[in-house]
């Protein structure tokens, strides 16, 4: 099969996909009105609600639900070869995971910005709403301390990344400054800021950073603390427009590259057993989540994004596009590490499951495309350790904000209001994030990572089918998805439970038995919820609640 082929009719479908489909859902399904006042102009406070301009916001979204996760997640896929890989990103993104994003997007717009997990003792009850919480503070916590593993091993094997990647940050405060303070030009300051992260990315070939794991973990750590507290323009919403700016200029260059020297795929189309690999059921839809549906973006949709929309139908763009974006540079993933080298090599690359060296070897597949273009193989691979490091950064920003959130909303709903206090709940996230990051290895993280985010994807659009039931809406656009998701990802964590109590791995037994539980408990809390709508018992419809 030619790259190039596979390029034009997944993008095409895409394209479709959003005109269609989501827009349906816009208008007949979530209604979305511009007469709604969105939680970023009624509660404007300029830290966390604060109207931004589209544009800048998808970028801020689309970064933040990014990360690396489109690119582990294919990258590993591809061992069951590359058919199933690409229609799960291609049919998962458009029937399940834009639908998820924009679904969670419009709930949180639709009660004061709140985040599912707070919702969900709204619409379902208040029992579920604990329940939620500590599901979510599960994934966030994994999260955190999987992408922080990730950053460093970036910063280890790639030292000529360091430096742009951390001059970035001043980058951004710049482009804030000139933006919210100047009053300047948006045109202007993205062009800007764009040309000084290409000059540092240069730059950085000539003065590598060395330091060892151990070290950058902690650097890390400090630095998402405090990140996660400064108010949302300053840093975080910027420094995600700059890297959405740089993704689109490192997937402009994959795309061309691919024009200009359409390549074969070596991989085979199905590997129905590969050495060392869980079973490609269920453990494909759970392998590659982020491309095809991941729950961790329903606490980006209700946490930052929905606290930033100015007008409602410009959740459209934001959620539902912003996903099918992910899932284009989730294509672009997979032909990288399927082409450009003899099907010999390929295997060899992929001969165990566990070995696979996940960003390495998009790096290099995808520097072999940026070098058809002429720019030299140092300067390909810089750009895209940077582009990495630059998304996972994202990703653990955002997430340390989100677990910041909702340490502070459970300790309202316990009565523990010192938990409020910004500080306090973003010490403990980045306190117990370390303290797991230092314990484990992304590979050994990654399996439960996938089923709980995976789980959080189901039980978000379980309580999105609620709300949609209980306002007297279609429920078919959600509920055939989250049951799917429930289902496959509940097969995943038991199937991962009884690995790691055959291991004797005491740890992540107790996190995914405790996450089974919570979910079994809340599934029936929910389907208790949907009997009382089917007969009629529940209250008014709260479609602009």
């Amino acid at each position: 099969m030619n790259s190039l082929l596979v390029m034009v009719v997944t993008f095409a479908l895409y394209i479709l996909a959003y005109n269609l489909y989501g827009k349906k859902l816009g208008s007949k399904v979530f209604e979305l009105a511009t007469k709604n006042i969105t939680p970023a102009e009624k509660h404007n406070d300029g830290v966390d609600y604060v109207p931004t301009n589209k544009f800048i916001l998808a970028g801020h979204h689309f970064t933040s639900i990014a990360g690396t996760g489109p690119i582990v997640g294919p990258v590993l896929g591809v061992i069951w070869g590359w058919v199933p890989a690409l229609l799960w990103v291609v049919f998962g993104s458009i029937f399940a995971g834009a639908v998820h994003d924009f679904g969670a997007l419009v709930l949180s717009m639709r009660h004061d910005g709140r985040s599912i997990g707070d919702i969900t003792g709204t619409v379902v009850n208040p029992r579920t709403r604990s329940l939620f919480f500590l599901i979510i503070f599960f994934c966030l916590w994994i999260v955190i301390a999987i992408f922080a593993i990730l950053m460093a091993n970036l910063f280890v094997q790639y030292p000529q990344c360091v430096f742009p990647i951390w001059i970035e940050i001043v980058i951004a405060m710049t482009l804030s400054w000139y933006l919210y303070e100047k009053k300047g030009s948006l045109l202007v300051g993205s062009i800007a800021a764009i040309v000084a992260m290409y000059v540092t990315i240069w730059i950085g070939l000539f003065i590598p950073v060395a330091l060892s794991k151990a070290a950058w973990l902690i650097i890390i750590m400090i630095y998402v603390f405090f990140a996660s507290t400064m108010p949302v323009q300053r840093l975080l919403q910027p420094r995600d427009y700059i890297n959405a700016l740089e993704l689109g200029v490192a997937m402009i260059l994959l795309i061309v590259g691919i024009i200009v020297r359409p390549l074969p795929i070596v991989a085979p189309a199905v590997i129905s057993a590969p050495a060392g690999a869980p079973p490609m059921l269920p453990f494909l839809f759970i392998t590659i989540a982020c491309g095809a549906i991941s729950g961790f973006h329903c606490l980006v949709s209700s946490g930052t994004s929905s606290k930033q929309i100015d007008k409602e139908p410009n959740a459209l763009a934001v959620g539902y596009g912003g996903m099918l974006l992910e899932a284009a540079l989730a294509t672009l993933v997979i032909i990288a590490v399927t082409t450009g080298v003899s099907k010999e090599a390929w295997l060899t690359t992929y001969a165990n499951y566990a070995k696979v060296p996940t960003l390495p070897t998009f790096a290099e597949g995808g520097a072999r495309i940026v070098e058809t273009l002429g720019i030299s193989k140092a300067m390909s691979l810089n750009i895209l350790a940077v582009f990495m490091v630059s998304f996972a950064s994202t990703t653990i920003d955002t997430a340390t904000r989100l677990q910041r959130y909702v340490i502070s909303e459970f300790g309202d709903s316990i009565g523990q209001k010192w938990l409020d206090n910004k500080y306090i709940a973003a010490g403990i996230a980045v306190v117990s994030a370390y303290l797991l990051a230092f314990r484990g290895s992304a590979n050994v993280l990654w399996p439960l990572f996938g089923a709980t985010n995976q789980l959080l994807a189901g039980l978000a659009l379980l309580t999105i089918t609620v709300y949609l039931a209980e306002n007297s809406k279609p429920t078919q656009y959600t509920m055939i998805p989250m049951i799917f998701m429930i289902f496959i990802t509940t097969w995943g964590m038991v199937a991962n439970l009884l690995s790691y109590m055959a291991k004797g791995n005491m740890l992540l037994s107790i996190i995914d038995g405790v996450i089974i539980v919570l979910e079994i408990w809340m599934i029936v809390e929910a389907i208790t919820v949907l009997g009382k709508v089917k007969q009629g018992r529940l209250g008014q419809p709260n479609m602009k609640a």
